[in-house]
């Protein structure tokens, strides 16, 4: 299936591969499908969109893209988060799947661009001045920042498209956005909800399927008022199904 939100490009790509098959086969060079098609395909496979079985377990967040984690450390203050957070950094190749997911129930509480350079994403210096896009997530009842996601453009992957908007309510592993021909993906994770961090540095991981990060949401916090809720009872505490503990990571 291919993402709805590359639906202008898929459209391009098919009918340039239509329209050079139907070329070839007029001019009687049956031997060239074997590079328009396959080349086609490929091309088309970089806006797939696979579905996932996003895991249920309480207090997990998961991958927000696919790729390679290429860097984990620790930042002393995240100044969007208003702390020190845990950065789990992933890499993106042009053969993973570029859909990117919410890591977390949570709520949009801003979504920020930023102009940069387009430096090439192997350069570590790419994912501090490339262009990016910077998803504040908050806890969807008691207001308090849990993470961000981060969308980083590259080198060739210069369009960042991002599917959500400030107070929406997303669900974990739900789409939020596509950085189109790959590039890298952070998500910061708030040091006061005491992540634990599940992978490690090289490991390929799968967005909305693999869990990045057990965490401990604050269910004691106080409450932040938001006009659209004044007066509401507060709300009890997070509860999410349980599910077998191991979960089949498997890149579609």
């Amino acid at each position: 299936m291919l993402s709805p939100l590359a639906k202008q490009e898929s459209l391009t790509i098919a009918a340039i591969g239509l329209l050079m098959s139907v070329a070839v086969v007029l001019l009687g060079a049956w031997w060239l499908l074997v590079l328009v098609v396959p080349a086609t395909a490929a091309f088309l496979a970089f806006f797939r969109d696979p579905d996932r079985r996003t895991p249920t377990q309480r207090g997990v967040m998961v991958a927000p893209s696919s790729g390679r984690i290429s860097s984990i450390h620790e930042v002393e203050h995240f100044e969007p988060l208003g702390g020190p957070a845990t950065c789990v950094r992933i890499f993106m190749s042009v053969l993973d799947v570029h859909i990117n997911y919410c890591p977390y129930h949570t709520e949009v509480a801003s979504v920020t661009h930023t102009d940069g350079q387009h430096l090439n994403t192997l350069n570590p210096q790419s994912a501090e001045d490339n262009e990016s896009n910077l998803i504040m997530l908050t806890h969807p009842t008691r207001g308090y920042p849990m993470a961000a996601v981060r969308q980083v453009a590259g080198m060739l992957a210069r369009t960042i498209v991002c599917s959500v908007e400030e107070g929406q309510v997303l669900q974990r592993g739900q789409r939020i956005g596509l950085i189109k021909l790959g590039s890298t993906t952070e998500l910061y994770i708030a040091q006061d909800l005491a992540p634990q961090v599940r992978v490690r540095q090289g490991q390929k991981v799968v967005g909305g399927l693999t869990v990045l990060a057990q965490v401990t949401p604050k269910e004691g916090a106080a409450i932040i008022a938001r006009p659209e809720r004044e007066g509401a009872q507060a709300p009890t505490a997070e509860s999410e199904p349980a599910v077998e503990a191991d979960q089949v990571e498997v890149e579609a």
